[in-house]
């Protein structure tokens, strides 16, 4: 008999996905057997979209494709009344419905030829926790995908420490969501028993980021129930200044990332569950044009729940905008429709700032490579990753206030918040902070950190 499985059971959306194979990646490195079981069309994106490794490294991992039910795949509304994506809920409601049988089927066949199977499932996913509890040898572990002080206001004590001791305004998620999404998360996913049902908890994110905030998770979650607590953050690899996709076709932005100077580009990204209104976009555009500074422009709507079945191509929206701001841009900017290779992007010298919406992904990875963070969170934790950046960590300014949402923000007032960040002297000990969080990121990271430090106990955990 074998000795230890471990199944990763992510969430089917791109930062729940990407965040476990990350983990389920270092795991295999370290020559642990791990299974990744997402749907069919899930699993290729997040294969077909991982960067910072190679096609070796992928082929270590043994997928699994959970058969789930046909679901309609609309496209995003961006002119909805809410920035929520409410047109992910379909997929959603199919997951959760439709995924327990397979993954049961999964895990009983695993616990009959390994001595312990392991269990990582992403917080949302309740019945992953329910099935890890029927084996005879199953542990589970919920995978905490945000920051771990996102679990700090819900906690005794912790509204306290947040509001008077550090000045941050608690941004609660069911503040910036559906009322449609918070019944799902609550009567259909019942994420709120994940923690509770599971043997531990395995964080994505580091001392250096949040080091306070995890002593006090950590301490809580100990008080309530024994729960292990363990901080493995960075998940993303640290790549170099100049890093290739190991193998794989450079993708052409970092060519053109290759003849710019050092610390002269901003990144703009809104990530894959979020799109801006048609008349934000030419005001971007404007502040963009009108900062004179470099950059490499994302500009694509919000993924659908198969970004595999798409009909109609992003550019289609903007196309004759596209066609003048390239033209307007020459030479300045570049614009890319489809999917960033955003880890290298982040990782390249060249690469000054980050505007983006604060998912947890794209904030971990942009200060693991100590580059600061305009803030224009759209939804859900995102408000709250833009408080830690901004006001906590001091690592970033704060565009638009995310309970602006309905507002159109003049060009006037993005284009100063990107000299202020980019050129001003205001903005360099914003940027020196960046950079000083990214070396200590970095050091959590390596032999002896306290992320590296995490994991190593995790798999000690797990094998003895």
């Amino acid at each position: 008999m074998e000795s230890v499985a471990v199944v990763a059971i992510p969430f089917p959306a791109q930062g729940h996905l990407n965040q476990l194979l990350h983990l389920s990646l270092q795991l295999a490195a370290r020559g642990l057997p791990v299974h990744y079981a997402a749907p069919a069309e899930h699993v290729r994106q997040a294969r077909a979209r991982v960067h910072g490794w190679g096609d070796d490294a992928l082929r270590r991992i043994d997928f699994h494709e959970l058969a789930i039910s046909d679901y309609a795949s609309p496209p995003p509304d961006p002119a909805a009344s809410s920035p929520y994506p409410s047109h992910l809920m379909p997929l959603f409601e199919a997951f959760i419905a439709d995924a327990p049988a397979p993954v049961a089927a999964l895990l009983r066949g695993l616990s009959a030829s390994h001595r312990r199977v392991v269990v990582l499932y992403d917080v949302i996913n309740a019945f992953a926790a329910e099935e890890a509890a029927r084996l005879p040898n199953g542990e589970g572990f919920a995978f905490h995908c945000t920051a771990a002080s996102s679990m700090v206001p819900h906690m005794d004590g912790g509204a306290r420490l947040l509001r008077d001791v550090h000045g941050l305004d608690d941004q609660p998620v069911h503040a910036f969501v559906t009322e449609e999404f918070l019944e799902f998360i609550g009567k259909r996913a019942r994420s709120a028993q994940t923690i509770p049902s599971s043997a531990g908890v395995v964080m994505n994110t580091s001392r250096a980021l949040e080091g306070e905030f995890i002593d006090f998770v950590t301490q809580q979650l100990a008080a309530a129930g024994g729960k292990k607590v363990f901080s493995i953050g960075p998940l993303n690899p640290m790549l170099g200044p100049s890093a290739d996709e190991l193998g794989a076709t450079r993708h052409e932005c970092l060519g053109w990332l290759d003849k710019q100077p050092a610390a002269s580009v901003l990144y703009v990204s809104f990530g894959s569950m979020s799109s801006l209104r048609g008349e934000q976009i030419k005001e971007l555009a404007a502040a963009l044009r009108g900062s004179n500074q470099r950059f490499i422009w994302v500009l694509r709507d919000a993924d659908r729940g198969n970004v595999f079945g798409d009909s109609d191509d992003d550019e289609s929206r903007h196309a004759r905008f596209l066609r003048e701001f390239t033209r307007e841009t020459e030479g300045t900017g570049l614009v890319i429709t489809g999917w960033a290779p955003q880890l290298e992007i982040l990782a390249h010298g060249a690469t000054a700032a980050f505007l983006s919406h604060c998912g947890w992904n794209s904030t971990v990875e942009s200060l693991s490579h100590g580059k600061p963070i305009l803030a224009w969170p759209m939804h859900s934790d995102q408000p709250w990753d833009a408080e830690l950046v901004c006001k906590y960590l001091k690592a970033g300014y704060l565009v638009r206030p995310c309970e602006k949402h309905a507002e159109v923000i003049p060009a006037a007032a993005i284009q100063a918040v990107i000299e202020r960040l980019m050129v001003s002297d205001d903005g360099l000990p914003v940027r020196q902070r960046a950079t000083a969080i990214g070396e200590a990121v970095r050091a959590s990271a390596a032999d002896g950190g306290s992320s590296s430090k995490d994991l190593e106990n995790f798999i000690a955990h797990i094998v003895r």
